[in-house]
């Protein structure tokens, strides 16, 4: 996630569309599911074009805020995506999204921390453990660490092996019991639920085993690398688990 919106390139929101989206973001307190379910796409289409950073101060449907580190991001969906698990590894693997679908799922609900302050109670997440892809490639000795890489050509995360191997820690297929969708990360994300949201890097395409920690993409901009909900990044916020 991005604390601080970066600039964007590309023709800034206007005033109508501003406004139109503040109305949306009102309308969906009280809004059907459906309703909802479009309003997060018209914010997430409307962040990713504004340069201004104004749509990233405004809260979804369900009281997300969209962030990206970069000006566009590709989908992808059944037919395209791929994931790759390699690095200090026996047995490398590439999985599509019916590879993934196919393996045993796991859902947990927990509390998402966003390290700039807002919080979103009991939201269901649903995927595959990390463990459980990290056994299926068989694990090297001299690896101790996890780095993620993303498909936005950017983003990047890191966990030691001990963090990956924690029972809370899925690649997530699922949201709130639906199919993730592309603003919130989709087809496959990561989800770290007792870490600031930041770890829970979007857009997953990468998880590669290595020696060391190599910091991601915000912790190389100065945020902590293990990020702890309520004991890291200098705030004392309840935890997540």
């Amino acid at each position: 996630m991005n604390p601080e919106p970066p600039e964007r390139n590309g023709a800034p929101v206007g005033r109508r569309v501003f406004l139109g989206t503040l109305g949306l973001g009102a309308l969906g307190v009280v809004a059907a599911p459906a309703l909802q379910r479009g309003m997060e796409a018209f914010l997430g289409g409307a962040a990713q074009r504004d340069p201004t950073g104004l749509t990233d101060l405004l809260p979804n449907g369900g009281g997300f805020r969209y962030y990206s580190v970069t000006s566009s991001v590709p989908h992808k969906d059944a037919g395209s995506y791929r994931l790759t698990v390699d690095g200090l590894v026996d047995r490398p693997a590439t999985y599509s999204l019916a590879d993934l679908r196919a393996l045993p799922q796991t859902r947990m609900v927990r509390d998402v921390q966003c390290v700039t302050g807002w919080r979103v109670p009991s939201t269901a997440f649903e995927g595959v453990r990390l463990s459980a892809l990290l056994d299926a490639a068989g694990v090297r000795g001299t690896a101790g660490a996890v780095r993620i890489t993303c498909f936005d050509g950017a983003y990047s995360e890191s966990l030691t092996l001990e963090q990956a191997r924690r029972a809370d820690v899925l690649v997530a297929l699922r949201m709130r019991d639906e199919d993730l969708g592309h603003a919130h990360g989709g087809p496959v994300r990561l989800y770290v639920a007792p870490m600031y949201f930041y770890k829970s890097a979007k857009w997953l395409s990468g998880i590669t085993l290595t020696r060391n920690v190599r910091p991601g993409y915000w912790e190389e901009r100065g945020y902590d690398v293990d990020a702890w909900v309520g004991r890291s990044n200098g705030r004392d916020d309840e935890p997540t688990t």
